[in-house]
């Protein structure tokens, strides 16, 4: 924000207009408003602060006619006009607080209402725009493009006079109360009381922290079966558990360099016990291969006793192996003249009908004269023989009595003869 010129016009102690150009003044980049008791230079600042937003600051905030300077004619009305930049933007506020004039008609004095202008200046065109006359529209408008409120505006642009003077000579605690008030700083001990309680909470936090971490430690310490690392994982050096208590600085890095140390150490040792169990498994694998082998040999060895054992009861019932192959083979021979041996009863019978037939024929030859011999006897052997159930069979082998070439014997040539009698 840069103020340009403030024009006062029966404000305060100043009866008349009374014109400031600030543009003059801070040629030089710093000026200063001095002089006596009642010379009117709080009242400049309360016109800065009125021209903005239509109050004054401290104490002296009040109606109108408190505004308004007791030194005026009564015909000069009270105006405040104040042009500025800010946000880019120049403008220009002018405003008159509600006080009394005089009555167009008649004697005596009427209240004129508030009145605010606020106008904007278009550097194209050259000349002023007027914006608005709501003195709502124009404090929400100056209190957008400044960023602050009228309080916060008194408290860090403004100090007032008086709660100046009594901060000089108060004491440490009256002044930081003084501050507190002059610049509000309620909120930041709400706020500053807030974080002592997120402190206090973290706090909480961080003990049940380290006191979870610690358990933790102590858990692993047991499940390693030992306090601390072995001495041979830290170089020959033992590293017990911290000693600190739960919230202690330093804690949760001691716990987790104590860990990383035991988590190296419990690292080597399963490395060693998987070497241990490899080593194992190998000479479980040998000494599997080994029993394997010796069950095989063992088997071996029991088949070669059994095949020796049932050798040796073999040889010993050669003999009567031999002997019962002999009457098989003997059995077999004798089986091949069994179907000659069944006809023999049968052609001792024919044999036997044959002889009777012929010595009948013979009889009957002999006994009859006229028989007439011219037609040819039939040799025995064409003779048809009675049909028996050896027939049916294959013939049966020689007889090894019977020579070869041997004529067979006659067979029923009696009934041949009786036949051809006939």
């Amino acid at each position: 924000m840069r103020l340009h010129r403030l024009a006062m016009t029966a404000f305060g102690p100043f009866a008349t207009t009374q014109e400031v150009d600030f543009d003059e003044l801070s040629a030089a980049g710093l000026f200063l408003l001095h002089g006596p008791t009642g010379a009117g230079k709080t009242s400049v600042l309360d016109a800065v602060c009125y021209g903005l937003y239509g109050q004054v600051p401290g104490a002296r905030q009040g109606g109108g006619p408190s505004l308004r300077s007791d030194h005026a004619d009564p015909h000069t009305p009270t105006e405040v006009l104040l042009e500025l930049t800010v946000g880019g933007r120049r403008l220009e506020i002018t405003r008159s607080p509600e006080q009394p004039r005089p009555k167009k008609r008649g004697t005596g004095f009427t209240r004129e209402k508030a009145q605010s202008r606020l106008r904007e200046y278009l550097p194209g065109a050259g000349e002023w725009k007027a914006l608005s006359r709501s003195h709502q529209e124009i404090g929400e408008e100056i209190s957008q493009l400044l960023g602050m409120s009228k309080e916060q505006f008194c408290q860090v642009v403004l100090l007032p006079q008086g709660d100046f003077a009594r901060f000089l000579r108060a004491d440490e605690l009256a002044r930081g109360k003084l501050l507190g008030k002059l610049f509000d700083t309620g909120r930041f001990a709400a706020v500053e009381e807030r974080l002592a309680e997120l402190r206090r909470a973290a706090e909480k936090q961080v003990v049940a922290g380290d006191e979870r971490l610690l358990a933790l430690a102590h858990r692993m310490a047991q499940a390693a079966g030992a306090t601390s690392p072995s001495p041979s994982a830290s170089g020959g050096e033992e590293h017990p558990l911290p000693e600190l208590a739960p919230g202690e600085p330093g804690l949760a890095g001691a716990v987790l360099e104590w860990a990383a140390i035991a988590r190296t150490t419990a690292r080597e040792r399963q490395d060693i016990a998987l070497a241990a169990v490899q080593a194992a498994e190998t000479a479980h694998h040998a000494a599997r291969r080994a029993a394997d082998t010796e069950r095989e040999r063992a088997r071996l060895q029991h088949r070669h006793a059994e095949a020796r054992h049932r050798a040796e009861e073999l040889e010993r019932q050669r003999a009567d192996h031999d002997l019962a192959r002999e009457r098989l083979d003997r059995a077999r021979a004798a089986d091949a003249v069994v179907p000659a041996l069944e006809l023999h009863p049968a052609a001792e019978h024919d044999h036997a009908a044959a002889t009777a037939a012929e010595r009948a024929a013979r009889a009957d030859l002999a006994t009859a004269p006229d028989l007439r011999f011219d037609a040819p006897v039939p040799h025995p052997t064409e003779l048809p023989r009675p049909r028996h159930a050896a027939d049916d069979a294959e013939p049966a082998p020689v007889a090894s009595g019977q020579g070869a070439g041997q004529a067979p014997r006659v067979v029923g040539a009696g009934a041949g003869l009786e036949a051809r009698g006939s």
